[in-house]
């Protein structure tokens, strides 16, 4: 108790609005969890197709780049806090429309999934720039501790959960068997979540940024080689959201063991975790950033070695890992990268936040192409074994890119007017 009311203690350090930043999105951590895996359940369940979950995924990741920008544009009338909340609020509709689907269509699917994009481009656009606003390079690694240290124990105990419920609605014949219902329950209660949500984010006092132009072209080399890691982070999330819902649908069975899943090894992460964001400093960021790129390749060598439940139970325990480390050491760098160039380039900071948005969908847009052409030149079961692996293989790459980054850093603000 004495250690749990010292870091309480140190929670309330830092500033309010911080404070009701990572609040707000522990609550939305509540709901990710559920929109990441059991929509792609939900989809492979009624269609069993593995390319129409995909689909899916692309309508969402299409959603978000625009909506970036029509967000660039609303924040010269709408407050940050309203634009943020109806993201999150739109997030629980979104889910609302695919259960509310008699028959699952790839126009259906698609319109469901765009309609999730923009909930998302709303809520990521704000939320970024939120957290560079009330955050500094010295305490950035603590405020991304502390969220990983949500989103990972939630990325456990909610799958866990939902899961368990939804395996008990269509075995124990709750309200009436039917595991759509059950879906629609979640979906509800998404949706209450996401309004509390919404009631803390108002709270804080947070500024817009400066109604300036956000829309760029020619960047300062040092961002070009940010937008590179945006790719190869982008290649992973293009398949990894959908992943682990089609793996454990394949080569486990059910929801159920989706939700157990996930739980095996996640609390001791998630402390492991929140470790390390309280007490790394920026020198430690490319190791860690390292580490969690060799984790998931690791995870995609397991299943494509084994490619069976054991497989798909080493993946999920290397991304439980990979993750939260990848994302503590890579918000951080592209923050300090943001606030490096933009005093360089005198250029509002959400252009930089909009513009690594394009960089994120190339890569989600790969790494989906490449599962789809993969399932149909050779199988579905080909492209759910060996898709991990390369991209696996292929985002190492972003370790030398990053340790560049970070050396630019340094070397730019010592010379300040060097640009390519």
């Amino acid at each position: 108790m004495t250690q749990l009311r010292r870091e309480l203690a140190h929670f309330r350090s830092y500033p309010h609005d911080m404070r009701i930043l990572l609040l707000t999105n522990l609550l939305y951590a509540l709901v990710l969890p559920v929109i990441d895996i059991f929509v792609g359940a939900y989809v492979m369940r009624n269609s069993q197709d593995v390319r129409m979950v995909v689909v899916y995924q692309l309508a969402v990741y299409t959603g978000i780049p625009l909506t970036f920008l029509l967000n660039g544009y609303l924040l010269k009338f709408v407050e940050i806090k309203r634009l943020y909340s109806l993201g999150m609020l739109l997030s629980g509709f979104s889910m609302a429309v695919m259960m509310s689907l008699g028959t699952l269509s790839l126009t259906g699917v698609g319109i469901a999934g765009v309609l999730m994009g923009i909930s998302f481009g709303l809520f990521w656009a704000n939320r970024d720039f939120l957290a560079l606003s009330t955050t500094t390079d010295e305490n950035r690694n603590y405020y991304y501790g502390v969220e990983t240290f949500f989103y990972t124990n939630t990325y456990v105990i909610v799958p866990m959960l939902a899961g368990w419920f939804i395996h008990q609605v269509g075995t124990a014949g709750w309200f009436g068997g039917e595991r759509n219902t059950a879906y629609q329950i979640v979906t509800v209660v998404v949706f209450m979540i996401t309004i509390v949500a919404s009631v803390v984010v108002h709270r804080g006092q947070f500024q817009n940024p400066p109604n300036t132009q956000f829309v760029f072209f020619r960047f300062h080399w040092l961002w070009n080689r940010m937008q590179l890691l945006a790719i190869l982070k982008g290649l992973a999330q293009g398949y990894i959201v959908t992943a682990p819902a089609m793996l454990v649908m394949r080569l486990v069975g059910e929801e159920g063991a989706l939700g157990a899943i996930q739980a095996i090894g996640g609390i001791l992460s998630a402390f492991l975790l929140y470790v390390v964001g309280r007490v790394a400093k920026p020198e430690h960021r490319l190791a860690i950033f390292s580490l969690g790129l060799a984790l998931f390749a690791l995870g995609g060598l397991a299943n494509a070695a084994l490619f069976n439940a054991t497989g798909v139970l080493l993946f999920m325990i290397c991304l439980l890992l990979s993750r939260p480390l990848h994302d503590i050491a890579y918000f951080p760098i592209q923050m300090l990268v943001i606030d490096t160039v933009s005093e360089i380039e005198q250029r509002n900071k959400f252009a930089y936040i909009a513009s690594q948005e394009l960089g994120f969908y190339i890569g989600r847009f790969a790494g989906c192409m490449l599962f789809i052409v993969l399932a149909t030149a050779i199988s579905d079961t080909f492209a759910l074994r060996y898709a991990l692996l390369l991209i696996g293989i292929v985002q190492l790459l972003a370790i030398p890119v990053a340790s560049q980054v970070l050396k630019g850093c340094s070397a730019v603000r010592d010379e300040p007017t060097s640009s390519e």
